[in-house]
């Protein structure tokens, strides 16, 4: 079996008045990623790291910004079209792992709806998803909650044939 690995990072700014998914899952706060889609800054940054581990481009390349198809749009659908690029390029998830780093609020209790949501639409377990998050201490756009930021990284293997 021949291995991919890919790395994806997103950034969103963190405003009143938006709503805060993250991993496919709204989670309630007083502020919201600001962005074309529903800015779910780790959906975003998986996405990336499966079209990275193929050499696809990113995500603005498949699911550009400048396109009202996308404005607003949920960004599981996003994962689920990007699941079906991998596919057709031969290759299943092995595992992902992924650190979210933002102030607040804290995500520990939503890890397992997260899991369970991206599993559902790549077809994996939740056992081959890792989420974890830390704070910046403070320091910088995302220590003064101005914005947030999620890092993935996920091992492709090439589907090979019986």
């Amino acid at each position: 079996m021949g291995f991919r690995i890919g790395y994806g990072i997103d950034y969103h700014q963190l405003v009143e008045g938006r709503d805060l998914f993250i991993g496919g899952v709204k989670i309630p706060h007083h502020k919201g990623a600001l962005g074309h889609s529903d800015a779910d800054v780790l959906l975003h940054a998986i996405c990336d790291a499966m079209l990275g581990a193929l050499a696809l481009g990113d995500i603005g390349v498949h699911f550009p910004d400048t396109s009202a198809e996308f404005k607003d749009i949920d960004s599981k659908i996003l994962l689920a079209r990007t699941q079906e690029l991998v596919k057709k390029e031969g290759y299943s998830i092995v595992n992902i792992d992924a650190t979210l780093c933002l102030e607040a609020p804290k995500i520990k209790p939503y890890v397992p709806q997260m899991q369970e949501t991206i599993a559902a639409i790549l077809g994996i377990t939740m056992r081959d998803i890792s989420i974890k998050a830390t704070t910046m201490e403070r320091m910088g756009f995302v220590g003064r909650e101005e914005g947030l930021v999620a890092h993935a990284v996920c091992l492709l293997g090439k589907n090979t044939k019986d």
